[in-house]
């Protein structure tokens, strides 16, 4: 059976996890890569094998008939990538966030729409082990109705440098680079509720933080690039049927250690995973704390390579997306939305 191609475009850190995902798929071959960076390029097709190697990616795209593309370059290059690739033809993968702003997001579907090609956007918590067990549980009636979830991803000085502190190229700080992450997760293990409003704030008093003298987890932002992205980003999300999601991200603040929290709380039941996952509830009119027996705690081993499976499955089989979309095109209104809530210190109404 002649093997799906796949080809890559940006040869960044995340390309690697994409790469090693097709690889260890018997279906699947990386057959083109692509990156504005000769050097880096030559590097990963070197590393992974890739025959056919670019630095213009619309010559790669006309060049070969490829079933599918992961878009794995910075956030403002997401959008017209993601459109040229559908039109050629191609299934693609783009990684989180979908673009950098909703207006972005909603031109891409319809470019998926008109090309009749899956575009399906990098939501890689979801096919982690602690998401899969929580949303059984979900499923099942267990937890009741959802009424509340509180999300959090801070750390302390992260900031992961280069373009990510550059607002135009990035579309902004932590709220688009790390909230996407667990705004998402919530807003699928919840259900995908309705949004009605939004409520946010941001703040960027910390900056750089250049002056620290200690080794980071986080490479600082680069010496003498832009940096105007936020530190931090709260906000308040209201659903259509009342449910509240509470999020809170940073690249810097004043805590004691990075830490990302999920909290869902229901009328049945609640769970916290942190990372390890725990659920509280009452049986036999006791409370009670469950730990699920086995591995529940996020592993990023596998986490990408169950995604891209995914991927894979959905252009092969034609299974029905896990992370489509239109589901991208609802969290880049919910991010643009809290934006715009903190820049005129108001609710904003969806």
């Amino acid at each position: 059976m002649e093997k799906i191609k796949v080809g890559i475009i940006g040869t960044g850190g995340i390309s690697a996890v994409h790469a090693a995902g097709y690889s260890a798929l018997d279906n699947t071959v990386i057959h083109s890569v692509c990156d504005i960076n000769e050097q880096r390029v030559n590097d990963f097709a070197k590393k992974h094998g890739v025959q056919n190697i670019y630095t213009d990616y619309m010559k790669m795209l006309k060049k070969h008939d490829l079933d599918a593309v992961s878009i794995c370059t910075p956030n403002h290059l997401h959008a017209q990538m993601s459109i040229d690739a559908l039109k050629a033809g191609c299934h693609v993968l783009c990684e989180k966030p979908m673009a950098i702003n909703a207006t972005q997001a909603v031109m891409m579907q319809k470019a998926a729409d008109e090309s009749k090609k899956l575009l399906m956007i990098g939501f890689v918590r979801r096919f982690g082990n602690d998401a899969g067990i929580v949303k059984d549980y979900i499923d099942n009636g267990f937890f009741g109705d959802i009424y509340y979830t509180k999300v959090s991803y801070l750390r302390r000085n992260g900031c992961p440098g280069g373009w990510f502190s550059s607002k135009a190229e990035s579309g902004g700080g932590p709220l688009i680079d790390l909230g996407v992450h667990v705004i998402d997760l919530a807003c699928y293990l919840m259900g995908n509720y309705e949004v009605h409003s939004v409520f946010g704030s941001t703040f960027s008093h910390l900056g750089r933080m250049d002056h620290i003298k200690q080794s980071k987890a986080y490479s600082s932002a680069d010496s003498g690039v832009i940096f105007d992205v936020e530190d931090l980003t709260c906000a308040m999300i209201r659903f259509k049927n009342g449910a509240v999601l509470f999020v809170d991200t940073s690249f810097s603040l004043n805590i004691k250690k990075d830490s990302g929290v999920i909290e869902l709380f229901g009328t049945k039941a609640g769970a916290r995973i942190d990372p390890g996952l725990e659920i509280f509830s009452a049986i036999n009119d006791y409370m009670v704390d469950i730990k699920p027996a086995g591995d529940n705690s996020l592993s990023f081993s596998g986490l990408f390579e169950n995604e891209i499976a995914h991927f894979i499955e959905c252009v092969e089989k034609g299974t029905e997306c896990k992370s489509p979309a239109s589901d991208g095109v609802k969290l880049m209104k919910i991010i643009d939305a809290i934006y715009l809530s903190a820049e005129e210190r108001r609710e904003i109404i969806l």
